[in-house]
């Protein structure tokens, strides 16, 4: 099956994965191992990826970003994964959690201020929903905004904000209402420079290490009125929007992972010799091969399916919700499957930090838990198909 599938791409679509492909076989692969052991941001790669457009390529040239559509976008994801799925957690967030959320959502001024520097990748982009004790059900949260004339004063903790170490920028959602819960959410853009912003304690993962993540504290953090992203009430609407678009990067994650990790097993499988023969022509081998590649060529057209529908929605308005959530569920679910298939045909040397299947085996978890876990997706979809919202 041809990489394009039943989707036809363009001149340009071919050109920007070819562009990405480049970049991360030549400046990301070399370093990903490095940068997993150490937990560095990778700040140089990053700006990098900017310079090219990939940290916005959604994004209207005139706020700063490519201007591309949404399947350009997983197509360059997909290829960055591939390489290191950290750097494609960084590229996730900034275009899909932060870019779209203002893009959407925000003003001409906040677009101007805040888009052009994040797509543009002069600085780094983030979103904050989750808290301590509030991940999936978004109404528990504790933290509170209370207006005092032209400001909000913050107050709360935040955890598990990837990027949150650096980023420039966050999308906050706190109550500001909360007798009516989950529709007392409100959604801020907090420059991380106002005072009362503090960084937390960083996350010591089992993957994605390279990509930084901790909690966020606001202590009497006092943000513009002209900084709430929509209305008041309105931040539980825009978060769960947002995460639309954040899952269909989440799975493009996973299927960069899965492509990687089945193209290493499927070479080993060629290579390695065991009684007498390549263990590819044993079918204990080959079996696991054949459905490797299924699952991986199913998972990139669900993937593409979402994009398509996400990029009908800039038009229509309409909810992508399903098809993204079945992507994300698929993929996820794919990639751990891949990975763990991937290390049992390579055996021994597998476990072996020598070679980075056991990073794509440890990086494959993630894609399962965040921006919603594969229970919830399972939830969104039956509950789409049941009419019940």
């Amino acid at each position: 099956m041809s990489e394009g599938g039943l989707f036809a791409l363009t001149e340009e679509h071919e050109m920007i994965r070819q562009a990405a492909r480049d970049f991360a076989q030549k400046e990301i692969a070399p370093i990903a191992a490095e940068y997993d052991e150490s937990g560095e941001f990778p700040s140089k790669t990053i700006r990098k990826m900017g310079e090219m457009g990939f940290m916005g390529i959604e994004v209207p040239e005139e706020y700063g970003g490519a201007g591309m559509d949404t399947l350009s976008y997983v197509l360059a994801l997909e290829e960055i994964c591939k390489a290191d799925a950290a750097h494609g957690t960084i590229m996730s967030v900034n275009n899909s959690l932060f870019c779209y959320g203002i893009l959407r959502f925000g003003t001409e001024d906040q677009k101007h201020t805040y888009l052009k520097a994040v797509a543009s990748g002069q600085a780094i982009g983030a979103y904050s929903l989750t808290e301590p004790m509030s991940g999936s059900d978004a109404g528990t949260m504790r933290s509170r905004a209370v207006r005092d004339g032209d400001f909000y004063v913050l107050n709360g903790r935040k955890s598990w904000v990837t990027s949150g170490p650096v980023a420039d920028y966050v999308v906050v959602f706190m109550l500001t209402d909360p007798e009516k819960k989950h529709k007392g959410v409100t959604a801020f853009i907090v420059d991380a420079k106002t005072p009362g912003f503090i960084r937390g304690k960083k996350e010591p993962k089992l993957g994605i290490r390279a990509s930084a993540t901790s909690e966020l504290v606001f202590e009497d953090c006092r943000v513009p009125v002209s900084c709430r992203l929509g209305e008041e009430g309105e931040g539980f609407k825009i978060a769960m929007t947002v995460l639309d678009a954040g899952r269909i990067g989440i799975a493009t994650q996973a299927l960069g992972l899965s492509e990687a990790a089945y193209e290493a097993a499927l070479a080993y499988a060629r290579e390695r010799e065991a009684f007498g023969h390549k263990i590819g022509e044993f079918q204990g081998i080959s079996f696991k091969l054949a459905d490797m590649k299924t699952r991986i060529e199913a998972s990139r057209l669900l993937i593409y399916n979402a994009a398509m529908a996400k990029q009908r929605a800039k038009q229509t308005g309409e909810r992508f919700n399903t098809e993204a959530a079945m992507a994300k569920l698929f993929a996820s679910e794919t990639a751990m499957f891949v990975t763990h298939a991937a290390l049992q045909i390579h055996g021994g040397i597998g476990y072996s930090k020598e070679l980075p299947i056991e990073r794509y085996f440890r990086d494959a978890k993630i894609t399962e838990i965040y921006e919603g876990t594969s229970e919830i997706q399972r939830l969104v979809i039956a509950r789409s198909e049941l009419g019940l919202h």
